[in-house]
C-alpha cells in the first residue's frame, strides 16, 4: 500500500500515530514514561562525539567518519543521539538539552507553555 504514491504518506501517518498511542497506552498501563523528541531531530547526521552536524548525507551512506576522526555506522550513531536527546527530555524536559553548532531545529519536543503574568498584581 505504501508504494501507491497517492496514499503513501497517509498510510504511513496512520501506522505511526496507531503505534505511538498503543506505546502511550502501554506506558500509562504499566506506570512508565514515554519520552518524545523532536521529529526532524537530524540524530543520523549528528556526531554523538563532538556534536558536529553533517548538512547533507544521503540514504545509501551507512557509514561516516565525522571531521573529529570519528568513525561511526549510521543506525548506531542515531541511536547514541535519540539516547541523550530523550534523556535530556526527561531529565530536564525538552529545549534544555544545548543545541550545538548550527542544530537549530526550531521545534520543541513537548509544547512549552509560556509562564503567566503576575507582576504588578496586586494581592488581597
Amino acid at each position: 500500500m505504501v508504494k501507491n504514491h497517492t496514499l503513501a504518506r497517509a498510510i504511513s501517518d496512520a501506522a505511526w500515530t496507531t503505534f505511538r498511542e498503543l506505546l502511550t497506552y502501554k506506558c500509562q498501563w504499566y506506570g512508565r514514561d514515554l519520552v518524545v523528541i523532536d521529529r526532524w531531530y537530524p540524530s543520523s547526521k549528528v556526531c554523538s562525539s563532538c556534536g558536529h552536524l553533517t548538512e547533507k548525507m544521503p540514504l545509501h551512506v551507512r557509514t561516516w567518519t565525522c571531521r573529529c576522526g570519528t568513525a561511526h555506522d549510521r543506525d548506531v550513531d542515531a541511536a547514541r543521539n535519540i539516547l541523550a536527546a530523550g534523556l535530556a527530555v526527561a531529565a530536564c524536559g525538552a529545549g534544555v538539552r544545548p543545541q550545538r553548532g548550527n542544530l537549530r531545529t526550531g521545534q520543541q519536543a513537548t509544547k512549552q507553555e509560556n509562564p503567566r503574568v503576575t507582576t504588578g498584581t496586586p494581592v488581597h
